[in-house]
């Protein structure tokens, strides 16, 4: 197929997370339930923090921002997954696409920014309690959330603006099962060094590296407050309350690295599909696992809502 056949392309083809016939039931099977159990996970420490008084703090109304910015991701990555084995339909228009990988950059941006509220939040809580109702007040927690969502779009926009610029494909077949950038950049036969360019500026350095360096240097400023402390009882309760951030911190950064940070010649798209299963499924999972199993209010919060179930 000529170039100017590619420049007219008005649909992709997603290759799925495996190709192999003999998967595709247990694949299926795998994410129906990966789904479910995070659409539960997810909903529910959503549910509980609205509706039990004592969930009302800045900490755990920014944890209910990210079990939302969690559903919200599973759902545009994996819905796809599930609608190709129904329907045997894999086709995604090209517009559709590059709107599903502007959602999933921006959602992908807010979860790191409200991730790095979150550590501030703890930095506070630790290093100047005396103060910490004063600085981490409800109102201050709801314009750091306005700010996360309206930034991560913002800065998510110059990509998707030179995503559209793309004018033609060496094929339409994406060796993927959702669209991302990554896949995408590497079919096109245009010149991709502007959208590289801001890959690198904008994707890396200001909304992966700048929230990694507000949360790395909010835990060095826990780390040195608790070594100072005199009580050992003082010490496991900050380092306790920090324990489940710290968790998901390192979980979602260590696969985003895997992910993206790889150098482009070395990338295995098959590789980096099980990778971004791992992101996109999994740690949506883990999250509220690790909050609720780690957090002892998160415990008697749901205990008390289940005894008092009609």
């Amino acid at each position: 197929m000529n170039q100017d056949n590619f420049s007219m392309t008005t649909y992709f083809n997603l290759s799925g997370i495996s190709e192999l016939p003999s998967l595709h039931i247990p694949i299926f099977l795998l994410v129906l339930v990966i789904y479910l159990v995070t659409l539960g996970g997810n909903m529910t420490i959503f549910l509980l923090v609205c509706l039990v008084h004592q969930l009302h703090t800045p900490m755990y109304f920014l944890l209910s921002n990210l079990s939302i910015i969690d559903l919200f991701c599973s759902t545009i990555t994996l819905h796809k997954v599930l609608l190709t084995f129904m329907t045997g339909d894999n086709s995604v228009p090209v517009v559709s696409c590059l709107v599903q990988i502007f959602i999933f950059l921006s959602l992908l941006c807010n979860e790191l920014l409200i991730l790095a509220a979150m550590s501030y939040d703890r930095y506070v809580a630790i290093c100047n309690p005396l103060h910490y109702h004063m600085i981490m007040n409800l109102k201050v927690c709801a314009l750091m959330v306005v700010a996360c969502w309206a930034w991560s779009f913002i800065e998510t926009f110059p990509i998707f603006m030179q995503l559209l610029k793309i004018t033609c494909y060496r094929s339409n077949r994406v060796n993927h099962f959702f669209c991302d950038v990554v896949p995408l950049k590497k079919l096109s036969c245009s010149d991709t060094f502007i959208l590289e360019l801001y890959i690198l500026i904008v994707g890396i350095l200001v909304a992966a590296f700048t929230p990694f360096v507000l949360t790395f240097l909010s835990y060095v400023f826990i780390i040195r407050t608790v070594i100072r402390m005199r009580s050992n009882v003082d010490r496991h309760k900050a380092f306790y309350t920090c324990l489940s951030h710290l968790t998901v911190v390192v979980l979602l950064y260590s696969t985003l690295v895997f992910q993206y940070l790889r150098p482009s010649s070395g990338v295995n798209l098959d590789s980096s599909k099980f990778s971004s299963l791992f992101n996109t499924a999994a740690v949506p999972i883990l999250n509220p696992l690790i909050y609720s199993l780690k957090n002892k209010e998160v415990k008697a919060a749901l205990r008390r809502r289940i005894l008092a179930w009609p």
